[in-house]
């Protein structure tokens, strides 16, 4: 029989602060695209209850509902009570993965090995990436996003959308990145497990912007995946186990913050101290390690960035990454940076905090449900008539980078920093002439 058991079970607490009174239901997006109770917040929380309370069975099909589940935390903006939803489904999952495997899922069996010996084993993971650059760089991705993309079953054409371009060299520098003459702060970089891969300019961009704000910036060598996917599949140990190394790695480096451009994975890092509440070894660290835990848009936009920028002609709309308007409350940094930016011209989704479908390997594990929540975002982002997606997380860059070949919108999707970065290359430009 699988039930809750472990150090992670729900809390009674956490789960009594909902009042079933339903303002959750408008703001989640598997319950916009379903219209059933038991996509909702308010559903899940009935079924995790009931399971921690012996009334129902952890079937595979109440099961499904938790797979579901985004983890998103719109809810947690929408709640008037402050239901802690995000803790109580990381814990609901981690503590189905606490039963002995042959009564855990095996879907989130699999799931999970597949994460622990993928994502958090660099050399395999760059193993399994090189099969992808050279499908990029072979001219078969090109060929397979031209016109001839119609030919291909709709299946096998949504599933290639989804694939990243990896033309580029990888960011696996570290050391020291950017050593500014005049240096009034010294902040360390977290690569990320696949960041740096799939996204090399952000990484790029960022160290530029750090260094235009006078940081010195360096990236800790023994700094490991920051275990949130690993969270969110509920591989609590294996979490807890990358959260001590990338603790002890960062503290090593002797730094002011630890700079994030990820946002599930600052989300992640900042809730260290939970992960390691009850090992007596680490919780203190953990504390303060995660108040050192700094999103880049948040540390920048309080530093002098908005000096000698240059023109940046475009039409812009921000896509509010899930983990850094719900979980992290950052919603003014973005828009402050970009307001900021001469030439810039800033026009708002109806929704632009409504999940784009992406968190984490959901577009994988759930794909029509994904689709049809990544159909409702491009939709409005089109209405805005933007050239320029923003945004701030790398899965959300995927994920909208395949709304924008499916949909045939003409927009480039970019980091805020990236734009920010553009900006102050081009005000460098004009200096120099």
């Amino acid at each position: 029989m699988t039930s809750f058991v472990g150090p992670d079970i729900p809390s009674i607490a956490d789960l009594q602060n909902c009042i079933h009174c339903g303002f959750c239901l408008p703001a989640c997006p598997t319950y916009i695209a379903t219209g059933q109770e038991l996509e909702s917040p308010r559903g899940r929380l009935h079924l995790i209850a009931a399971v921690r309370d012996g009334r129902i069975e952890a079937t595979e099909r109440t099961l499904a509902h938790f797979d579901r589940c985004l983890q998103c935390r719109a809810c947690e903006t929408a709640c008037p009570s402050a239901v802690p939803y995000g803790r109580i489904m990381e814990d609901a999952r981690a503590s189905i993965m606490a039963n002995a495997p042959s009564a855990q899922p095996p879907s989130w069996r699999w799931r999970a090995v597949l994460l622990r010996q993928v994502l958090a084993r660099p050399r395999v993971l760059r193993a399994a990436l090189g099969l992808g650059r050279l499908y990029s760089r072979s001219g078969l991705q090109q060929i397979a996003r031209s016109p001839l993309r119609r030919l291909l079953p709709p299946r096998l054409a949504r599933l290639e959308s989804s694939l990243p371009v990896l033309a580029d060299a990888p960011f696996r520098t570290t050391g020291t990145l950017a050593q500014p003459e005049g240096a009034t702060a010294r902040v360390a970089l977290l690569l990320g497990c696949i960041h740096g891969e799939l996204y090399p300019r952000m990484h790029e961009a960022t160290v530029r912007v750090l260094a235009h704000v006078g940081c010195e910036v360096v990236a800790p060598e023994a700094q490991v995946c920051c275990g949130a996917l690993h969270t969110h599949a509920g591989d609590a140990e294996t979490a807890r186990a990358l959260a001590r190394r990338n603790i002890a790695a960062f503290e090593a480096a002797g730094v002011d913050a630890v700079i994030v451009n990820a946002a599930g994975c600052g989300a992640a890092m900042k809730e260290y101290d939970r992960l390691l509440r009850d090992d007596p070894r680490w919780a203190a660290r953990a504390e303060r390690f995660a108040a050192s835990v700094k999103d880049v848009l948040e540390y920048v936009a309080g530093r002098d960035f908005a000096r000698d920028l240059g023109a940046v002609n475009e039409t812009v709309t921000l896509q509010d990454a899930c983990h850094l308007a719900h979980a992290q409350r950052i919603r003014e940094a973005p828009r402050t940076i970009l307001r900021a930016i001469p030439g810039l011209r800033l026009h708002e989704q109806r929704a632009p905090d409504r999940c784009c479908g992406s968190a984490g390997i959901y577009s994988l594990v759930q794909p029509d449900l994904s689709a049809a929540i990544l159909d409702a975002k491009m939709a409005d982002v089109a209405s805005t008539g933007a050239d320029v997606i923003c945004t701030a997380n790398p899965g959300c860059t995927l994920q909208l980078e395949a709304g924008v070949i499916r949909t045939g919108l003409h927009a480039e999707v970019r980091h805020v920093i990236e734009v920010l970065d553009e900006s102050i290359r081009a005000g460098a430009r004009v200096a120099s002439t």
